[in-house]
C-alpha cells in the first residue's frame, strides 16, 4: 500500500509573480575636476597664500591633481627659501616621496657634487619640481599634471625671487619654458623667463638621472652648470 507520503496531493507550485520592470538608476559619481577647472582652482589658492609654508599648505591640501592618489606625500622644495639660483625639475622619485623633499636619491646626490664642484652649495639654492607628486613608477609628468601644478610653482618663483633658474630635463623644460626641442639640442643657451611679474635668466639643461643612464653626457650637464656659476659671479 502506498505510504501516507506518497498518497499526500503534491503542493502546488506557487504561481509567479511578474512585477513591473523598474529602470535602474545608475549611482550618481562626482564628476573629476577637469584640468582648466583644476588649475583656476590651484591659481586661487596660490594667490592666497602669503609665504612659503602657506603655500605648501596650500599645495598638501589641493586635490586637482591625480598624482596626490598615488603619492605618499608633497615633495615642496630644499635649500633656501630666497636664492639667487632656482633649479626646477621634472618630479619626485622614490626617495623624494619618502623624505618629502625633491632631490634627495642618486640623482639628487649627482646634482649636489655637480653644484659644489662648481663653487655653488646647494643649501644656498632653490631646489623643486614641476609637479610635487611622485608619479606611479617614477613615469615622466604628463603635460595636464604640469600644467594644474603651475600656478603653484609661479607663485612659488615669486617668492623665492631666483635671478636665475636652471631647468633640468625635457619635461620641465616644455613645461615652464615652453621649449619643443630635444633637450640635447636646447640645453646650455640663456633663455628670458617672464615669470611673476619679473624676467629671469633661465636655462635647460640635462636631467641628472639622465646622466646616471648616460655617464658621457655629463660633461654637457658640467658645462652649463659653470655657465651659471660665471653668471652669478659676473657684476
Amino acid at each position: 500500500a502506498p505510504s501516507p507520503a506518497a498518497r499526500a496531493p503534491a503542493s502546488a507550485p506557487e504561481p509567479t509573480r511578474h512585477r513591473p520592470a523598474v529602470p535602474s538608476t545608475p549611482a550618481v559619481r562626482p564628476q573629476a575636476a577637469t584640468p582648466s577647472a583644476a588649475a583656476a582652482e590651484a591659481a586661487t589658492l596660490a594667490r592666497q597664500a602669503r609665504s612659503l609654508p602657506e603655500l605648501e599648505k596650500a599645495i598638501a591640501a589641493f586635490d586637482g591633481c591625480g598624482l596626490k592618489r598615488t603619492a605618499s606625500r608633497v615633495c615642496f622644495f630644499r635649500g633656501a627659501e630666497t636664492a639667487r639660483v632656482m633649479i626646477v625639475g621634472e618630479a619626485p622619485g622614490r626617495e623624494e616621496d619618502l623624505a618629502g623633499k625633491p632631490f634627495v636619491g642618486p640623482a639628487g646626490q649627482l646634482l649636489d657634487k655637480m653644484l659644489r664642484a662648481a663653487g655653488i652649495e646647494p643649501d644656498t639654492t632653490h631646489i623643486t619640481n614641476m609637479v610635487y607628486w611622485r608619479p606611479p613608477g617614477n613615469r615622466t609628468p604628463t603635460p595636464e599634471e604640469v600644467d594644474v601644478c603651475l600656478p603653484f610653482l609661479t607663485r612659488q618663483i615669486e617668492f623665492v625671487g631666483p635671478e636665475f633658474v636652471l631647468v633640468l630635463g625635457a619635461a620641465a623644460a616644455k613645461g615652464l619654458l615652453g621649449i619643443e626641442e630635444g633637450i640635447t639640442r636646447a640645453r646650455g643657451v640663456w633663455r628670458e623667463l617672464s615669470m611673476a611679474g619679473r624676467t629671469m635668466r633661465a636655462m635647460a639643461t640635462l636631467h641628472p638621472a639622465y646622466l646616471l643612464r648616460t655617464p658621457a653626457a655629463k660633461r654637457h650637464a658640467w658645462r652649463d652648470v659653470l655657465v651659471v656659476k660665471n653668471a652669478l659671479k659676473a657684476p
